[in-house]
């Protein structure tokens, strides 16, 4: 990416305990390049010492930490109100050109900059993917903060269509659009020789990832399965029977990659992903993908993966003993994969993100637009 941004401040938000802390990183070092600076406020959990070691290494970028609540947790409204002031205080510290906000309900605040809300999950289509029914009442707060959110927003952008459409199914129609795909930088994923092993990631707690399929299937699999990611979710619980499994707790993104880079097969019968930066990850390294088959994943992998419905063992268990003994189809699809991961880079994702900012600054936004 070249040339110079005319945006030079960027107040961006990132929750510390999922995809979005890379999903920051990688902006702010792709910024940085342009002359963009970030001011990253961080929620939920402190940050850890690989965390910190690599939000350091990226040139400009400012942490600002906190612990506040994120507004999907137990009881976090003092919380999510206590980090709307502080935020407030930061932007008048700071002077931002553009707030980007990856939550919703602090969009309902008296920016004084533009405010963009960036959609990577939200609980009510979480819920509706996952349990197969309608939130139930206690999220009903929850639902009415989010929607002011997405409403007061300046533009709210989503990394896939899918997920657009789950969010104006839940919140209505939203007046500004966009659909911006993640991407990553290739150079931090490479291919190696294959090893006789499946890789998942993510946060093994959560049940949209549906590591307990993988469980399920593992005792009639030849491979062993290594699960890389967090198996205790923020309130202590665990949510999967791990005995079948090879955990691999949290991992830094580099350490990450060198497992992406052994794994033959990348498995992840997700029943909710709005994009899937691991996904991406595993198509980069050459690993052959076995996913969920949910819209958001088919309108990023159609044709490069195998689909299995995320309630089927008995078809994921049919497909990994299929892609285990067959080298000739592990190596076609991987290929297939690692084709399409070649358009989600990051420095495309920076340049569509800073041509949305410039058109915030000047107040010029589109009622629906598309990163490209």
């Amino acid at each position: 990416m070249s040339g110079v941004s005319s945006i030079r401040k960027v107040l961006m938000t990132a929750d510390t305990v999922g995809g979005v802390w890379t999903y920051s990183l990688d902006l702010a070092r792709a910024f940085a390049e342009r002359g963009t600076a970030v001011a990253l406020a961080t929620m939920g959990a402190p940050l850890s010492d690989h965390q910190a070691l690599e939000a350091a290494a990226i040139p400009g970028l400012r942490i600002f930490e906190s612990t506040y609540k994120l507004e999907w947790m137990s009881d976090p409204w003092s919380d999510v109100a206590r980090a709307g002031d502080w935020l407030l205080t930061l932007e008048n510290e700071l002077s931002p050109d553009i707030i980007h906000l990856n939550g919703y309900t602090h969009a309902d605040l008296p920016w004084r900059a533009p405010c963009m809300v960036v959609a990577h999950s939200c609980v009510l289509s979480w819920w509706q993917a996952v349990k197969g029914e309608p939130a139930p009442r206690e999220w009903r707060t929850y639902h009415s903060a989010v929607a002011r959110g997405l409403q007061a927003a300046d533009v709210v952008v989503a990394p896939t269509r899918a997920m657009l459409t789950e969010l104006q199914r839940h919140y209505g129609h939203l007046r500004s659009t966009a659909v911006v795909p993640n991407g990553r930088a290739h150079e931090h994923y490479r291919t190696a020789p294959k090893e006789p092993l499946i890789l998942a990631a993510g946060r093994v707690w959560d049940e949209a990832k549906n590591i307990a399929q993988l469980a399920q299937v593992r005792r009639a699999l030849d491979w062993p399965i290594y699960v890389a990611g967090d198996p205790r979710h923020p309130d202590g619980r665990e949510n999967v029977d791990n005995r079948n499994l090879r955990l691999l707790g949290t991992l830094s993104s580099a350490d990450l990659a060198g497992w992406f880079s052994r794994a033959a097969i990348y498995c992840l019968p997700a029943r909710y992903e709005p994009f899937g930066l691991s996904v991406l990850e595993a198509a980069l390294s050459g690993c052959a993908l076995v996913l969920g088959d949910i819209p958001s994943l088919r309108e990023n992998w159609d044709r490069a993966a195998v689909f299995v419905h995320p309630d089927d063992s008995a078809e994921l268990e049919w497909q990994l003993r299929a892609l285990t003994s067959s080298p000739h189809q592990r190596d076609a699809l991987a290929a297939r994969a690692s084709h399409r991961a070649q358009s989600f880079t990051a420095a495309r994702t920076a340049a569509s993100y800073l041509s949305l900012y410039s058109h915030l600054a000047r107040n010029s936004i589109p009622a629906a637009v598309a990163g490209d």
